[in-house]
């Protein structure tokens, strides 16, 4: 049984999705612009951790994450830089990709585009405007948000504390201070589509609505993204899709807390702004993602160098004891003993801990926790006789795990200091021999040659074993 903190509800509820085993799922994507941030990292890493547990446990999910290719910030760096605003797009699209994988986020099973779905939105719009749901003046559309009912549902905003209170400057033609655009007419030099009300392009709200009633439906499972988009963005969201379509939007939505840089609300002007490539490259992306998952998606999470230094340790931790596990699988001959039973036990409620807790409103803290209590458990069973079977179990148990959440990267393999495994495995050899005649001068020589190298060794009951560092 899984629950989910539902924000439409504020409350846990048990998921039920709309079709057995299938999940639709839609999470809002950048707008393309600049470099990810650190920010944007953590809905980036959050929800595909969501989804690799989902897809874990046996459901089909479909993914949804758009690209927002067509806004204000896109138009003015394309001033800005002197090029066109589809040469500014196709360059962060593919430098948000890469970021993306660099983070081991699997892609998306759509990404779709603002400018590739025009259609569709202005079919959306259509929609509202026959429904009396939106209005046109001057060639700008916009949706009349007292004419739906259940706005602020989301937020818990109410309507006419919102209309009192609203410090929006109010364009002349608008008929509610709270009514927003579908539509607009297009500037000099801005990119534009033909449409019945002008030449021009969407709002920004409307394009997820379209997108999403495209490639998942009229109604989905979970609409996900980070908190500041609560109001208005997904308020909005509801209104427009729900007006047009005339059933629910999202059953569940899911949204991640802030993150801060020591204390301090990232921004540019206090000079704490920092991007997802930036921070990855100096301390590793899968540190950063260690990071972003060590505490629950709903607590705000602090960014400081201490606390990716706490991250960077423990992703070690957990290397270490895999490839020493490895090595102990490897050599070991002895199939079962009498504590084989006890210790497969203790693994066992170890695993059922961790989807427990995945199960509770994805709490990747507490299932983190689940994953080093096995690498200690797995470095006691290493350290002494330990049966085959026992150590396979523990070795399938923490490659599922981590890979749910998505923390140990195939990377590629390095030819460090110039030395093939060959060559090394043959000082290796050199130095045990060296050993063997008491020539420990020459051992340690060749073990310092070693380190130099980027090859630490280390002797084991099972013999010598090496990593790449």
């Amino acid at each position: 049984m899984i629950k989910i903190y539902n924000t439409l509800t504020k409350q846990k509820e048990v998921f039920k999705p709309i079709e057995p085993n299938k999940i639709k799922m839609y999470v809002c994507g950048p707008t393309v612009y600049n470099f990810i941030h650190i920010g944007n990292a953590r809905p980036y890493i959050v929800f595909d951790t969501v989804r690799r547990f989902f897809e874990a446990i046996g459901y089909d999910v479909t993914y949804v994450q758009n690209f927002t290719d067509v806004d204000d910030k896109i138009i003015n760096r394309a001033k800005e830089e002197n090029k066109t605003t589809t040469e500014v797009v196709e360059y962060y699209i593919q430098e948000t990709l890469t970021d993306a994988k660099n983070l081991n986020v699997k892609p998306a099973s759509f990404h779709p585009r603002v400018t590739e779905e025009i259609e569709p939105i202005i079919d959306m719009i259509k929609t509202l405007v026959d429904k009396g749901f939106a209005y046109e003046v001057e060639g700008t559309v916009y949706f009349n948000t007292p004419k739906f009912n259940d706005y602020g549902k989301l937020s818990k905003k109410v309507l006419e504390e919102l209309e009192i209170g609203s410090r929006i400057e109010v364009a002349e033609q608008k008929q509610s201070p709270l009514d927003f655009v579908l539509w607009k007419p297009k500037k000099d030099g801005e990119p534009y589509w033909e449409s019945p009300w002008s030449n021009g392009r969407p709002g920004w709200h409307i394009e997820c609505s379209a997108m999403s009633k495209v490639y998942l439906g009229e109604t989905i499972d979970i609409h996900a993204g980070g908190e500041d988009l609560v109001f208005p963005h997904h308020e909005n969201e509801i209104a427009q899709s729900e007006a047009c379509n005339g059933v629910p939007f999202a059953n569940y939505w899911i949204h991640n807390s802030f993150l801060n840089i020591d204390n301090k609300k990232m921004s540019k002007s206090l000079g704490n702004f920092k991007t997802a490539r930036e921070v990855g490259e100096a301390f590793g992306y899968d540190v950063l993602r260690v990071f972003m998952l060590s505490a629950h998606y709903r607590s705000p999470i602090n960014f400081t160098p201490e606390a990716m230094e706490a991250a960077k340790n423990g992703l070690e931790r957990i290397k270490n004891g895999l490839d020493s596990l490895k090595f102990a699988l490897d050599n070991c001959k002895e199939s079962s003993d009498s504590q084989s039973a006890t210790q497969l036990q203790e693994i066992e409620k170890l695993n059922n801990s961790f989807f427990e807790a995945m199960s509770d409103d994805f709490n990747t803290a507490d299932a983190l926790s689940y994953i080093f209590e096995l690498i200690k458990f797995s470095n006691i069973c290493t350290k002494k006789e330990t049966s085959k079977d026992v150590l396979e179990k523990l070795y399938s148990t923490l490659t599922n795990l981590t890979e749910i959440l998505g923390i140990i990267y195939e990377q590629p393999k390095k030819e460090i200091g110039g030395l093939s495994d060959e060559e090394i495995l043959d000082y290796i050899s050199q130095r045990t021999a060296a050993k063997k005649a008491k020539d420990f001068a020459k051992a340690d020589e060749i073990r310092n040659f070693l380190l130099n190298s980027g090859v630490e060794i280390k002797d084991t009951r099972e013999g010598v074993h090496f990593k790449r560092v």
